[in-house]
């Protein structure tokens, strides 16, 4: 299977000023992934799609493929991921490559590995799948814990918990997306859908799970990165 990995990397942040260059224990953020990729022994290439010519002088430091500078209508916070991988898509097929498969890989989840983005690939492959997406189970944060506030009042939503603090072990597990593997086949990314009709999940340790949006994501990026991997 022929699978093109895209690291989507916007220069412009509003949460974050030049997040995807801001360092994790002296890292820049991009590069965790560049360097999961670069390891990936599955990805058939990888193209950085970026509208910064900053992220795109680093990245070609690293040794990674960065083709062309993302257009101006592709670079801002509205527009959403899917036309910007059919965008990198187009650009890799019209030098002659096929892409059964294109995988989204964010820099805003520095700490998947390469052994998330083969074993993705290869679930995708065994399983004849439409799609596969990284998970992470959501623990104490389950849904049927959650509640609405109305007229200041806690409301139990339809899906609450069978009774007042039910222990968490005896709620059917749930899980989230981590942001880490968004892996869809080319024939349905095509029709601008991540998932297609038969979407399968790739469990991640929440180690591996952090989510870069604020800040503070960075502060718990840094301590996960130096007590837990």
């Amino acid at each position: 299977m022929n699978v093109l990995g895209v690291i989507v990397a916007r220069g412009g942040s509003k949460g974050v000023p030049n997040k995807n260059l801001k360092p994790i224990d002296n890292k820049p953020l991009i590069q965790f992934t560049i360097e999961s990729a670069k390891n990936s022994k599955l990805l058939s290439n990888t193209i950085v799609s970026t509208d910064s010519s900053k992220i795109s002088d680093f990245a070609i430091s690293l040794g990674a493929n960065v083709p062309f500078l993302r257009p101006e209508n592709l670079a801002n916070d509205v527009i959403g991921p899917i036309p910007t991988l059919l965008h990198a898509k187009k650009f890799y097929e019209d030098d002659g490559n096929k892409v059964d498969a294109v995988m989204m890989l964010q820099p805003t989840a520095p700490f998947r590995n390469s052994d998330d983005i083969d074993g993705s690939i290869e679930l995708l492959t065994k399983t004849k799948s439409d799609s596969v997406i990284s998970v992470v189970d959501v623990g104490a944060h389950h849904p049927a814990r959650m509640k609405y506030i109305q007229d200041g009042r806690l409301i139990d939503p339809p899906f609450c918990e069978e009774y007042e603090n039910q222990r968490r072990q005896e709620l059917k597990k749930m899980y989230i997306r981590n942001g880490s593997i968004y892996l869809t086949k080319s024939e349905v990314i095509e029709k601008m859908s991540f998932k297609g009709k038969d979407c399968r999940a790739w469990i991640m340790p929440w180690e591996r799970s952090v989510n870069i949006d604020t800040t503070e994501d960075f502060l718990y990026a840094e301590w996960v990165l130096k007590t837990q991997i």
